[in-house]
């Protein structure tokens, strides 16, 4: 049986999850108030022991690269690259964003994902069966193949709400880390709003895509693997 363990801190919104042959065993989400650091290691050691396993005995990680919080995302990368040196034990970085968005672009022909900032400004990407036309040059459209969809992504992107609402030219569904504030800028004829129960990112997602790309061979260096910023600490 081979497992595969999914770490993710980038925001307040921390998750574990446990998959095994690609499948989920277990699975904790929760809201952290900026303890990541204390809550993190008791629970991932409560995970394992929930099946009888160690860290040796798991055969590959997922981890949450961001965007997200500065701190937030070098705990979950500190905690996966010191089991995977230790273990020798595969890596797999994933995006905070792709995670959110995933489960459901098969659903929506254009979605939003969204996490927090912090200042009143968001994270965000867009994902379309194909880009709106003419592409608007600086959101960055290109292809991305993810898990078993195949579209396009726009870079990656720090703004504020507003600057989002900008890039919106057709119906498209937000989801993820989605506030009052937010949800009060998007009631539009453009914007489906997702409710945040319902469209939360998932440690269970980020570990799904973190094992088809380590079925597939695509694994990273844990001595390069870095934190995806998009602005200088």
């Amino acid at each position: 049986m081979a497992y595969l363990l999914a770490l993710d801190t980038a925001t307040r919104y921390t998750g574990l999850a446990l998959l095994a042959e690609g499948d989920l065993l277990a699975e904790l989400n929760w809201r952290s108030h900026d303890s990541q650091t204390t809550e993190l290691t008791p629970r991932l050691s409560q995970l394992l022991a929930w099946h009888g396993l160690a860290p040796a005995d798991v055969a590959a990680i997922a981890v949450s690269l961001g965007p997200g919080s500065f701190t937030g995302v070098r705990i979950a990368l500190s905690v996966a690259k010191g089991i995977a040196v230790a273990q020798g034990t595969p890596l797999v970085g994933v995006s905070t964003l792709d995670a959110t968005a995933y489960p459901f672009l098969r659903a929506a022909g254009s979605v939003a994902a969204v996490v927090q900032a912090g200042r009143g400004r968001v994270c965000w990407a867009l994902y379309a069966d194909r880009p709106p036309e003419p592409p608007a040059p600086e959101v960055g459209w290109a292809p991305l193949r993810l898990g078993g969809w195949q579209g396009w992504r726009t870079a990656f992107h720090l703004s504020d709400p507003q600057g989002l609402a900008q890039q919106v030219t057709r119906p498209t569904l937000f989801v993820g880390e989605l506030t009052p504030a937010l949800v009060e800028t998007w009631v539009g004829p453009q914007a489906l709003m997702s409710e945040a129960v319902a469209s939360g990112r998932r440690a269970a997602v980020l570990g799904y895509l973190g094992w088809l790309r380590w079925q597939a061979g695509d694994v990273d260096d844990p001595a390069s693997l870095s934190p995806i910023y998009l602005r200088e600490p």
